[in-house]
């Protein structure tokens, strides 16, 4: 395994380093990493004199969680701080919070990449994060920090989730479980320098978050409320099931009132693209059904997998067994 380490210099700004103590920050960069230079000269900027940088190249296994992991037992401050290879942070300054045992931030609000997809894309979490700020029961390794004592006491990350995007997720669902706080700070920012595709994005929604996060969830294992799964969110999706519904069976004027609910639940989201031009803000709008409704395509298979799998069977046999008793 080939892990890089170095102590950060203290940069040319002043005031109290981030979360108070000194930190570890750990960046995953197994395979190819184009953005890599860019998320260090970032973190090099932000970072304080004392901090630590562990960049892993290679780890035991394949998937983020094994590179974190890997970081994470050669890190030796108080705080753990994950960020991805892809994310450009800034700097911020937040004073100690001992009552916290986590805390994570989002996207900004001016993506690298300007295409619609790329730009709709990273909005969307921004605007997502940013509407769900204060305790949560998640967590979100591209831009989080943890402590240390806690992150070894539970294991770390799940190294069995390897081709899925959640192994995140999981780890909140069991740091909350354990009567850890965890904080969504949206003061915490940093630049996504990715570019998305479509297939990219339909791609992610269902295969690596959307149904693994439902099996997750189905298992008591990730969180099933707050962020992207909040009442708005929920209603959203059900609008654009509407409007296909509507499509189908020939009813405009179903379709535009489901249509003008989706715009209406969603008017802070649409404005914020908007800003950038009104061609963003219609794509947007287009670009969000298509989200909403590979999210429920996600929800179907997840539930179907769920049920047809023999541990599922077997906990129902269960279940039903001590019914009958």
């Amino acid at each position: 395994m080939i892990t890089d380490e170095r102590a950060l210099p203290a940069p040319a700004l002043s005031g109290p380093p981030l979360l108070g103590p000194a930190l570890s920050v750990i960046v995953p960069a197994t395979g190819s990493r184009p953005c890599l230079p860019r998320c260090l000269a970032a973190i090099d900027a932000a970072t304080w004199s004392g901090d630590q940088l562990i960049v892993v190249r290679d780890a035991p296994l394949p998937g983020p969680a094994s590179a974190r992991n890997q970081g994470a037992a050669e890190a030796s401050n108080e705080i753990l701080v994950f960020i991805d290879a892809d994310v450009e942070v800034k700097p911020a300054r937040f004073a100690a919070n001992p009552e916290l045992t986590a805390v994570f931030g989002s996207y900004d609000d001016d993506p690298e990449e300007t295409d619609a997809v790329s730009t709709f894309r990273n909005l969307l979490h921004h605007y997502v994060h940013h509407g769900a700020a204060g305790s949560v029961d998640s967590f979100w390794a591209g831009l989080g920090a943890v402590r240390r004592v806690a992150f070894e006491e539970l294991g770390g990350f799940d190294t069995r989730i390897a081709r899925a995007s959640v192994e995140d997720i999981e780890f909140g669902a069991r740091l909350s479980a354990g009567a850890g706080k965890i904080e969504l700070d949206p003061a915490i920012q940093g630049k996504h320098l990715k570019r998305w595709t479509l297939g990219t994005m339909v791609n992610t929604d269902l295969r690596r978050r959307g149904i693994p996060w439902v099996r997750l969830a189905m298992r008591g294992r990730a969180t099933s409320h707050g962020l992207n799964l909040a009442w708005r969110h929920r209603l959203s999706a059900a609008s654009c099931v509407a409007m296909v519904v509507s499509a189908i069976r020939r009813r405009p004027a179903a379709g535009a009132a489901s249509l003008a609910t989706l715009c209406a639940l969603n008017q802070r989201f649409y404005r914020l693209l908007d800003r950038r031009g009104r061609w963003y803000a219609l794509s947007g709008v287009c670009l969000h059904v298509v989200h909403h409704l590979t999210s429920v395509l996600a929800l179907l298979i997840g539930i179907l997998s769920m049920a047809r799998s023999p541990l599922h069977r077997l906990v129902q046999r269960g279940s039903l067994h001590r019914v009958k008793s």
